[in-house]
């Protein structure tokens, strides 16, 4: 062990004490980031767009027509004006009820007083089909 000129043994025992992992509570150290990205970037959210169901129901009903952006763009926002509109009005049955639950059967009867006719009936079987496959798996 060598030794400054002025420094004794005590000394470096002294310094060696202070050498000790820093506490724990201290919380002097520099944020955690995330991997990925830069420093405090934030990706931008993808819009859900329902433009993939729209296509394939496109094609099953005329195989052979196509869609433009626009066109696509209008029933994206049909589609969620709609589905806006069944969830506010099914909100309001439950409260109108008393319950604290929304249901299949809110949403049910949400559809039959939005859509007229034949297109609430259609809507309704073809919601109960989906319910029937989704809780049979």
């Amino acid at each position: 062990m060598g030794f400054k000129k002025g420094e004794s043994s005590s000394a470096s025992k002294n310094n060696e004490k202070k050498k000790t992992a820093p506490s724990s509570t201290k919380d002097d150290s520099e944020p955690v980031r995330k991997i990925g990205g830069g420093p405090g970037r934030k990706q931008p959210k993808r819009a859900e767009t329902y433009s993939v169901y729209i296509y394939r129901v496109l094609k099953q009903v005329h195989p052979e027509t196509g869609i433009s952006k626009r066109s696509m763009s209008i029933m994206n926002s049909f589609i969620n004006d709609i589905f806006e509109k069944i969830s506010l009005e099914a909100a309001k049955l439950v409260r109108y009820n008393k319950k604290q639950t929304l249901s299949s059967r809110e949403v049910q009867t949400a559809v039959r007083l939005l859509l007229p006719g034949e297109l609430a009936k259609h809507a309704v079987s073809e919601g109960t089909k989906a319910v029937t496959k989704y809780t049979s798996v």
